[in-house]
């Protein structure tokens, strides 16, 4: 497969009162053309600010220390903000986690899906009109022609979300990026959202990559999956690896505390113990080492390795050494 994205041995830091805080330390990973990958960890993890790095869209006292940001044979790093400005909305489409936030909410959502093609495709008001009724109509918004006149506040959640896939879609983006799409909404329109972005990633052939605390979420709609824990990816697998064959306890307890459809009676879900790592003070060893009660005395103290546990399958956790005790993982097989 040709390769989209190539991010490589990023790092990306915030500068605060209190320090230094190591937000993305060492992340490497790579995106095929027309893949679905899942990014999966708990609330700062780095997930999010592994993409806010890649579109260059970091807050003012946040920093890519080093890395290198592989797009279509360019380095999105090293690009001006003019540059970048061409990309964002353009050849790279993002869906941010919360709608009603992310909308301008003084504009009509009609002058929100225009601009980016105004700007970036050089239309003129009525072919940008036409394309963004086309938009809506594909995600599902019904009327859209009397909707563009609207502003966000007049559209419920589920429908307030559609319009960000609309606007990420609008023109054609050959990346999107979907950050927790569906957390602030209810099941039914998670379902509706999760399907639909199946539905346009066979239609238009873009590649996505979809964030989230939730690995059920991901199961679905991804080819690959990143566990991400303490500004590391702690794993890295197809799929069907993450839920059939997990090779980090970290891992593991993200599986233990989703419900399990093989078990024929209701089994109790097991929450991880303990908080994430001080990512200002980094641990030297396996950030997950403090919560892991597999943990040994070389996990607190030497560097983290990275094994080869199958076919571009990968785990950073010394249970995968040959010469480290043998661990069955507590976890059964996931339906995907």
């Amino acid at each position: 497969m040709e390769k989209l994205l190539e991010i490589k041995n990023l790092e990306t830091s915030f500068y605060t009162h209190a320090g230094e805080v190591k937000a993305v330390r060492g992340v490497s990973f790579h995106l095929d053309k027309g893949e679905a990958l899942g990014i999966v960890g708990e609330s700062g993890s780095g997930k999010s600010i592994t993409m806010m790095s890649l579109m260059r869209l970091l807050s003012d006292n946040g920093k890519i220390k080093k890395g290198e940001l592989i797009f279509d044979g360019r380095d999105l790093a090293k690009l001006s903000e003019e540059e970048m400005q061409n990309i964002r909305g353009n050849e790279i489409g993002m869906i941010f986690q919360d709608p009603m936030t992310s909308l301008n909410p003084v504009l009509t959502i009609g002058d929100q899906l225009t601009e980016p093609l105004i700007k970036h495709r050089k239309m003129t008001k009525q072919q940008a009109f036409e394309r963004a009724v086309k938009m809506m109509t594909l995600v599902g918004i019904p009327s859209p022609e009397s909707r563009m006149k609207q502003y966000p506040h007049e559209f419920s959640g589920g429908m307030r979300q559609r319009v960000m896939i609309a606007m990420s879609l609008v023109c054609e983006p050959k990346l999107i990026i979907a950050d927790e799409p569906t957390t602030a909404l209810d099941v039914t329109i998670q379902a509706q959202i999760l399907e639909l972005m199946k539905d346009l990633k066979e239609k238009i052939n873009a590649s996505i990559i979809l964030i989230t605390h939730d690995l059920g979420v991901v199961a679905d709609v991804c080819n690959r999956i990143n566990v991400m824990y303490g500004g590391m990816i702690v794993e890295t697998g197809s799929t069907k690896d993450i839920f059939y064959n997990p090779k980090h306890p970290y891992t593991w307890g993200l599986l233990k505390s989703i419900p399990n459809p093989n078990e024929e009676e209701r089994e109790r879900l097991i929450p991880i113990d303990g908080q994430p790592p001080d990512l200002i003070k980094p641990p030297v060893g396996c950030p997950f080492a403090p919560r892991c009660e597999y943990a040994m005395k070389i996990c607190m103290t030497e560097n983290l390795p990275v094994f080869e546990v199958g076919e571009n399958h990968k785990a950073a956790c010394w249970l995968n050494h040959q010469d480290a005790p043998k661990v069955e993982p507590p976890v059964g097989r996931r339906n995907l």
